[in-house]
């Protein structure tokens, strides 16, 4: 399962979907997680639908998108490329925490987590 994080700084999830120049990919395994890659999303495009579009194509096939705040539109195109999108539940939410928090979830996991694993 790989999880894609909107975040300024790869410790925190505090980036709006729109907004974001960065998503950290992590994948899980079992119950470990990895490291996989940043991807630059970064890009200027004044056209709303081409923005989003661009920054669900640097996805790069996670199954989870998980952000601090995202738009229902953008929520709505998320879900349509098969990618869940999750917003965090506090402000500043660790990234680590969340992992953990995915990882404990497997054991009895939700419909949406179901598809997933």
């Amino acid at each position: 399962m790989k999880i894609a994080f909107a975040s300024k700084d790869n410790i925190h999830v505090n980036e709006h979907f729109g907004w974001c120049k960065k998503f950290y990919i992590y994948e899980i395994i079992a119950d470990s997680y990895t490291f996989v890659k940043a991807i630059d999303s970064s890009i200027e495009i004044e056209d709303e639908i081409d923005k989003l579009t661009y920054k669900i194509e640097c996805l790069e096939n996670s199954d989870i998108l998980y952000v601090q705040q995202i738009g229902p539109k953008a929520a709505m195109m998320v879900k349509s490329a098969k990618v869940f999108p999750m917003q965090s539940s506090k402000e500043n939410e660790k990234i680590e925490d969340v992992l953990t928090s995915l990882i404990k979830m497997k054991d009895n996991p939700p419909i949406w987590m179901r598809r997933l694993i």
